[in-house]
């Protein structure tokens, strides 16, 4: 796509292809724009042969290509500078929100990410968005331009976003004391490959990662596992004597205080770096948060 035909690129065009994305199906996107099912299709193909790009797949709901993808962020983001350009010439109208959506990893949403939000100025009509995902797994949200930022585990720029670093969150691998007894008995590098363990969801290889570390490499967590999907439950689950895992520092201190839990490996432990990418966009509401995100993160997490 050269610069020529991307400063040729129709507005109503780009907002329909949004449109399209964001209600799934054609006739859904037609009911939302107030035109009919032929003008939206003649729109997209027209922004199809414009770009000489192929921009939606025609499947159920509707997604975007790689290609589409880049336009829907760009719509997302004039929808964003528009409504703040609004808000500046006081032409709000009553009862409009400003809307800050951002991907967050569940860990992150559990310990410290809500009281950052309570930092945020409590301007009128300011709310959020929050999308729950994996910290891997983030920033393809912000690539899709499905939020405006995210925290996320990778230093790499999402294209069109800046980045800035937050912190380290610490992981301990714990259990209960019932369950080391009866599990955990001998090496630990032996061990931990028959022990019960306890995952996020199928994609969750944390534990994995800390049994091949002990094992420089080889194998990994037993096919015994539990998969627990909330952040508070995970924990929970270790707490009853599920299973083994890796919990985050802050929901570990207070229950190895307590003796709800031990340390499987004291002195051991993993540091997962966290980032925060952000639209490069002049957005007052989505400053003032990255700020407040910040701040929280410099308290919270491990410098």
């Amino acid at each position: 796509m050269n610069a020529e035909g991307m400063a040729e690129l129709p507005l109503d065009q780009v907002r329909t292809l949004l449109a399209v994305v964001d209600e799934g199906t054609f006739d859904a996107a037609a009911a939302a724009l107030h035109v009919t099912p032929s003008a939206v299709s003649q729109r997209v193909k027209a922004l199809e042969q414009r770009t000489g790009r192929v921009l939606l797949l025609r499947t159920k709901p509707v997604r975007p290509t790689e290609s589409g993808a880049v336009l829907v962020r760009l719509a997302r983001q004039l929808a964003r500078l528009e409504r703040d350009a609004r808000a500046e010439l006081g032409l709000s109208g009553a009862g409009e929100a400003t809307r800050v959506s951002v991907a967050v990893n569940a860990d992150s949403l559990a310990t410290w990410f809500l009281g950052a939000l309570t930092r945020v100025p409590r301007e009128p009509g300011l709310c959020f968005e929050l999308r729950r995902e994996d910290e891997d797994h983030t920033a393809a949200l912000l690539r899709e331009g499905a939020v405006m930022a995210a925290v996320t585990s990778s230093p790499d720029p999402v294209p069109g976003c800046s980045v800035r670093a937050l912190g380290r969150m610490r992981y301990l691998p714990v259990a209960a004391p019932e369950f080391a007894a009866r599990h955990l008995g001998g090496p630990l590098r032996e061990v931990l490959t028959r022990a019960p363990v306890v995952a996020f969801d199928r994609r969750d290889d944390f534990q994995d990662g800390f049994v091949r570390r002990l094992r420089r490499g080889r194998g990994g967590a037993s096919g015994v596992r539990h998969y627990v999907p909330t952040s508070e439950g995970f924990v929970e689950a270790v707490a009853a004597g599920l299973g083994w895992g890796m919990v985050p520092e802050a929901q570990a201190d207070p229950l190895l205080r307590a003796g709800r839990l031990v340390p499987l490996a004291p002195g051991r432990s993993v540091d997962v770096p966290l980032y925060w990418q952000q639209w490069k966009l002049d957005s007052p509401a989505l400053a003032v948060v990255a700020e407040a995100v910040a701040t929280a993160a410099a308290g919270a997490l491990r410098q």
